[in-house]
């Protein structure tokens, strides 16, 4: 999406790969051309992303006045059709309302809206639900899911809700210290997940059956990002690791159609999952 700043962020390697282009090669009037249009970005925090000085009304419309050129007026209707569309009651009489005016649930809307404004291929929603209590939390993912489905959008989804992962997600890429240590199909990696950190966060998951057990929590701290340790960064959490583990990090493994995994022992985890 082009918002980090460099710098102090800097991308140092590798490509970022939309409709056949490489995102990085763009100059910054063509990048700018495709966020909106091609792809836009729902933020955690609603009350941050939104400007607190304007009207939710003059955000959504300032979409369509600068990237298809209408007129004040115009870009009002759209925005309450938009408004309307995410289901916020009494759109028309509340379009001229600000941020603060709404409810945590109803910004999180108004940020769905905005994304949704130029009909993008691809949303990416970043911790959409955070803050939200859990009615709330399943009406927006519900609402997203309605809207994929009717937009024909890709979605990708960056949460830590594991629960939300399963009642959205096809596949599954799971990150430790910044790289991804394991992809899958959602049905395969909850059934029998291929790398420890996985098998760790799905153990950590409150159960229903364990009434009155102690919960489980992975050992350890997560890696300070400026010293990562050497070999596999999980291995001073893992109950797997041995030397190997400690000097040599792992490559994505392919460990079945469709599924990798950064583990020396993704089979012994695999095999003990089953």
């Amino acid at each position: 999406m082009g918002i980090v700043d460099s710098p102090p962020g800097y991308v140092t390697g590798g490509e970022i790969r939309f409709r056949g282009r490489d995102l990085l090669t763009l100059g910054r009037e063509e990048r700018r051309r495709v966020r909106g249009t091609g792809m836009a970005m729902i933020f955690q925090d609603a009350l941050s992303a939104l400007n607190p000085v304007m009207s939710v009304g003059a955000q959504l419309g300032e979409m369509f006045q600068v990237h298809r050129g209408m007129s004040r007026k115009a870009a009002r209707a759209e925005a309450v059709e938009l408004m309307d569309r995410v289901k916020i009651p009494a759109a028309a009489s509340r379009v001229g309302d600000y941020p603060h005016q709404f409810s945590g649930g109803m910004r999180q809307r108004i940020m769905i809206a905005m994304a949704l404004a130029l009909e993008p291929d691809l949303i990416i929603a970043d911790e959409p639900t955070t803050a939200l209590d859990v009615t709330v939390q399943a009406q927006v993912m519900d609402l997203l899911a309605e809207l994929q489905r009717e937009y024909h959008m890709g979605l990708i989804l960056i949460t830590h809700d594991l629960g939300v992962v399963a009642d959205v997600a096809d596949t599954i890429a799971v990150m430790y210290a910044g790289r991804i240590v394991e992809t899958a199909p959602v049905h395969h990696l909850y059934r029998a997940p291929a790398h420890p950190y996985t098998r760790g966060l799905l153990d950590s998951i409150p159960r229903l059956d364990h009434k009155g057990q102690e919960l489980y929590a992975i050992k350890g701290l997560p890696p300070n990002l400026t010293a990562i340790p050497p070999g596999c960064p999980f291995h001073p959490r893992c109950p797997l690791a041995q030397d190997i583990c400690r000097s040599e990090r792992p490559p994505l493994h392919d460990v079945a159609p469709g599924r990798t995994s950064a583990c020396h022992f993704w089979k012994e985890t695999l095999d003990g999952a089953r």
